[in-house]
Parts: structure tokens; C-alpha cells; sequence
């Protein structure tokens, strides 16, 4: 055999070797990487679980909340129609001189009718109905509707009438109290 040919012999030798062991280390390498890949599809599975499990959360959280919500201001419009009813009974009982206060032949029907506007307050308090301060606090426009301005030695800006009572549902405003607010002087 001659040199060229020996070294050919071992060449191919050295190539079937080397073909031997990737063909071992194939599989491996094969199976390794079907393991990365099942890996990150668990993990991308448990992501999105995750995040499926955190929205169902907070959409049962979202319906608790409305729920509650539609529960505590369901009598918002009811209230709003009994707040007229409440106004024309002070004004019916504001209107009352004092001297048919002392007629005997009144005084059951102003206590009856005294009796009902407490009654009504009472109805209004336990069902979280609130009226708004308004007299000689600064105007909160959150709460207070301004009509008109008025001279005033007070600071401007303070109510100094109001024309209407405002009223609170809970934390929610009803109705805001309609105000007359003293003005700067002139």
C-alpha cells in the first residue's frame, strides 16, 4: 500500500467515525431540543393561565361591585320624586302662621303634620338620604348649585341663602342644594 493510499484508508476511517458518533449524538440532540421546546410551551401554558385566572378575578370582583352598587342607589329615582314631596311639606309647614299655631282647632293637624316630616326625615335616614349643609360654609360646587349672588358682609363665596335643600345618597349626590352666595363689595 502506498503512502497516498494509506492516508486515504485512515481519511475515510477518521469520516465513518465521525459520521458513527453524530449519528449517536443526533438523537440526543433531537430529544434535547423537543424537551426545550415542550418546556416553553408549558410555560407559555401556565402564563396564560395565569393571566386567565387574574381576569376571572377581576370580572367577578367588577360584578361584586356593580351588584352592590346597583343594590345601594336602586332608589335613587324614587328618592328624588319623595324629595319633592319632603320640600312642599316644610314649605306647607314654614308657611303656618304662628298665631294659627296656638288655634286649638289646628294644633292636631300641625302636629300631625309635624309627626310626618319626622317621620319622612327618619324614612330618609335609614335609607342613607342626607341633607347638605349649606349655610355659611364656602360654596363646594361638587355639592352647591349657585343661583344668584347676593351683597353680603360675609366673604365671598359663602352661601347666605339657600333656596332649595341638596341632598345625599350615601356618597352620591341626589340633588345639590341651590344657593344664593354672598358677592365682593363693590
Amino acid at each position: 500500500m502506498t503512502e497516498d493510499e494509506k492516508i486515504d484508508t485512515a481519511t475515510a476511517t477518521d469520516a465513518e467515525t465521525l459520521r458513527a458518533e453524530t449519528a449517536q449524538a443526533a438523537p440526543e440532540v433531537a430529544e434535547h431540543d423537543h424537551i426545550a421546546r415542550l418546556e416553553a410551551e408549558l410555560a407559555e401554558a401556565k402564563q396564560a393561565t395565569m393571566y386567565a385566572h387574574a381576569e376571572t378575578q377581576n370580572v367577578r370582583r367588577r360584578a361584586e361591585k356593580e351588584a352592590a352598587d346597583a343594590r345601594a342607589y336602586a332608589v335613587t329615582s324614587f328618592a328624588r320624586d319623595v324629595l319633592s314631596v319632603a320640600d312642599n311639606l316644610s314649605r306647607g309647614l314654614s308657611a303656618i302662621p304662628a298665631d294659627l299655631r296656638e288655634d286649638d282647632r289646628l294644633k292636631g293637624l300641625i302636629a300631625g303634620l309635624e309627626a310626618t316630616q319626622r317621620e319622612l326625615d327618619a324614612v330618609f335616614q335609614r335609607n342613607g338620604i342626607t341633607r347638605i349643609a349649606a349655610m355659611g360654609l364656602p360654596l363646594d360646587p361638587n355639592q352647591h348649585q349657585a343661583m344668584l349672588e347676593v351683597p353680603s358682609d360675609q366673604a365671598p363665596g359663602t352661601i347666605v341663602q339657600e333656596m332649595q335643600a341638596g341632598y345625599m345618597l350615601k356618597d352620591r349626590l341626589l340633588r345639590p342644594s341651590l344657593v344664593g352666595v354672598a358677592k365682593k363689595p363693590e
